[in-house]
């Protein structure tokens, strides 16, 4: 490791003095090597609680054999997930099967409005998910979703009233070890280790990605303070997992706060474009790039990475670049991708498919209907949108042709997928929408823009800081010509 900057070495100190912290790491600021020289410079047996297998894969190797890596939910698994392992692989179901097997048989009136089985049945999965992913001990209103045009507090509390017994139905039979009626995921047994209360014996505790961590296991990690010294690492300005339950916790944990802001990814230019975004998103502190490392921003012809927003933006840039001649490959491969295209093609075939996942779906339009409307079947969105727009042949024949990462000439990923990795040139695809002109004019008749939504900043931010040498950006490009692009880097 190179020699420790005033930055590390500050919390270095800090750690030794036996301090709870919270360290802000700006991307490429050597967030991992500053835990490992926190974890070498002490005897004193630790746990490092990583966000993804991934990561927590790759501390093994870079942590003294005194510290234990893991996920949360491999930690929650040995201590108490594996009672449920047969549960874990059973198929999915639309949630109206699951809401017909928990006991609702009928529709519900509230106010002007009937709400059928299909919707009470998805409202009861929502409020249960809500539920695991909160610090709350016992199901409550707070967790039951506000449904479109149920808008008054009467109602909602009238929709609670109905869904909440349900839900603890539904929470019930999760809790039996046998097969049951609903579908067993892992942030179920994550929750019922979360409220054992557990003491995870250590010296001392590293949170790693901080800022995307759920209320339940912030208070997994918070209560352990009296008996462990806490640290938590991340970076605020990354936090782009709100729609999961996860929070920024950093910034409010009671600790001493410290920053680490010189980037060893790259120089000053990048440096200057990360700290644009970071502007933009409110954050306080600022990058400074290393004068040492190379670094542009301009166009690229051939880059090495394409980062893209979405999905399905994901496999269009795939398609676009195999069209091209590219030997390309895809983040996290296209094996499941192929799977689930399969499935598409049976089910719109009109035949039965028989991916473990999706037996039980007869139609495509029922396929459809969950992935629209099921919170269940939200994660499927984006590959049925693919579908419909490509169709499975066509998905099919792209993933053929994808090659691994190691021979690739461009490797394809979206900006969430591409978190914690790095390449030497990238490329912003063009599915980052520029904020939309209000109806309002500035005094010369030009049309004011929306500002930019702190959460697109944070994503743009993750993007442009994936570059180490030379950043084309792309699809961001329109932040030159948008009234806050000039915003300073200090």
């Amino acid at each position: 490791m190179h020699i420790p900057t005033d930055e590390q070495a500050h919390a270095a100190d800090a750690f030794r003095a036996g301090r709870h912290l919270a360290l802000q790491a700006g991307a490429g600021t050597g967030k991992t090597s500053t835990l490992a020289l926190l974890a070498a410079s002490t005897t004193r047996r630790g746990r490092y609680l990583a966000f993804n297998k991934d990561i927590a894969r790759d501390a093994v190797g870079r942590f003294p054999s005194t510290v234990r890596c893991k996920t949360a939910h491999a930690t929650a698994y040995a201590a108490l997930g594996h009672r449920y392992a047969r549960r874990l692989s059973s198929p999915r179901q639309p949630a109206w099967r699951t809401g017909q097997a928990l006991g609702i048989t009928r529709s519900v009136r509230i106010g002007e409005h009937d709400l059928a089985q299909r919707t009470l049945s998805h409202a009861v999965l929502r409020t249960v998910t809500r539920f695991c992913y909160s610090a709350d001990r016992t199901l409550a209103r707070q967790h039951v979703p506000r449904l479109r045009r149920l808008d008054t507090p009467d109602q909602h509390a009238h929709l609670a009233e109905v869904i909440l017994p349900f839900a603890a139905r539904a929470w019930t039979d999760l809790q039996d070890p046998e097969p049951g009626v609903v579908r067993f995921e892992h942030d179920h047994y994550l929750k019922m280790w979360a409220l054992t209360g557990p003491k995870i014996e250590a010296d001392f505790l590293f949170l790693d990605e901080a800022q995307d961590t759920n209320p339940v296991l912030e208070h997994v990690f918070v209560a352990q303070r009296n008996h462990v010294q806490l640290v938590m690492v991340g970076d605020s300005a990354q936090a782009i997992y709100g729609w999961r339950g996860a929070r920024d916790v950093m910034t409010g944990f009671d600790a001493t706060q410290l920053t680490l802001t010189r980037s060893f990814r790259f120089g000053p230019a990048i440096a200057a474009e990360a700290n644009r975004w970071l502007a933009l998103a409110g954050v306080p502190f600022r990058l400074t790039g290393t004068d040492t490392i190379p670094a542009e921003v301009g166009d690229i012809a051939c880059p090495d990475a394409v980062l893209c927003r979405t999905n399905i933006g994901a496999m269009a840039e795939v398609m676009r670049l195999l069209a091209e001649g590219h030997r390309v490959a895809l983040t996290r491969g296209g094996q499941q991708l192929a799977a689930l295209a399969h499935a598409a093609r049976d089910l719109k075939d009109g035949r039965h498919t028989n991916h473990p996942e999706l037996v039980l779906f007869s139609s495509w339009g029922e396929l459809q209907d969950y992935a629209a409307y099921d919170p269940a079947g939200r994660d499927l969105q984006p590959f049925v949108d693919l579908v419909n727009t490509h169709g499975p042949d066509a998905i099919l024949t792209a993933v053929d042709e994808l090659t691994d990462e190691s021979t690739a000439d461009v490797t394809v990923s979206t900006a969430h997928k591409a978190k914690g990795r790095e390449w030497p040139t990238v490329k912003i695809a063009d599915d980052f929408p520029e904020p939309k002109d209000t109806d309002q004019h500035d005094a010369e008749g030009r049309p004011i823009a929306e500002p930019v939504s702190d959460i697109d900043a944070r994503l743009a931010y993750v993007a442009v800081t994936r570059a180490r040498n030379r950043l084309d950006l792309g699809g961001l490009a329109w932040i030159d010509s948008h009234p806050q692009g000039d915003q300073t880097a200090t």
